[in-house]
């Protein structure tokens, strides 16, 4: 079953490799099977990522709300993982160190793999390495890793606002983001067309 929604664990199953095989398509059509792309955020020269996550963001939480404030969804069955500060602070540090030196999150390797890059090979093998070494570890970092629990909490619910004052201060953050981020990225294309005509130049001087 996958709430809200009423499913046999067959029909769950099917909907799953459906939705999994599109979500790898589109990753992969969208260049984030590409490390080069993936990183570019890094060394501000591409920041396809950030944009592609923000506009995940805004739309994935403006349509549930509205869902839900027409009733047509019950948000109470939706599941939201617990949060647990700390640990989860030094679980995005890890991930973000990892993301930084492989090019990859796990389902753009899982993309990149499939369209025949090695290294994405390499990385699922990290991530199935250190998702063992957790296992044997885990008696020593369980209590770290269970420690400051705040339970299923959402922004809306920490701040006491109105859910749509969150979605609408997201909404312009990743506006104002996406302007800058624009900005920056025509602001690179000039550089790397300017570069190119200077060595051109040079070429023909010489």
């Amino acid at each position: 079953m996958i709430a809200p929604f009423e499913m046999s664990n067959t029909l769950t199953l099917a909907f799953a490799l459906l939705f999994g095989f599109f979500f790898g398509l589109f990753l992969e059509r969208g260049g984030l099977g590409d490390p080069h792309k993936l990183t570019g955020v890094f060394y501000l020269t591409d920041f396809t990522v950030p944009k592609v996550m923000f506009t995940a963001i805004v739309v994935a939480s403006t349509g549930l709300y509205l869902l839900s404030d027409l009733h047509l969804l019950d948000l109470s069955r939706v599941w939201i993982i617990p949060t647990f500060f700390w640990p989860q602070v030094a679980g995005g540090a890890l991930f973000g160190i990892g993301y930084a030196v492989s090019g990859y999150c796990p389902g753009t390797a899982v993309a990149g793999f499939a369209s025949g890059r090695l290294d994405a090979l390499v990385t699922m093998i990290g991530i199935i390495a250190g998702s063992l070494l957790f296992g044997i570890f885990y008696p020593v970092l369980e209590g770290f890793y269970l420690s400051s629990a705040m339970g299923a909490v959402t922004i809306p619910q920490l701040l006491r606002v109105n859910h749509w004052v969150v979605i609408m201060a997201v909404t312009a953050i990743a506006g104002g983001l996406f302007a800058l981020l624009e900005w920056r990225e025509r602001q690179v294309i000039r550089d790397r067309v300017g570069a190119t005509a200077f060595r051109g130049t040079v070429s023909s001087a010489s």
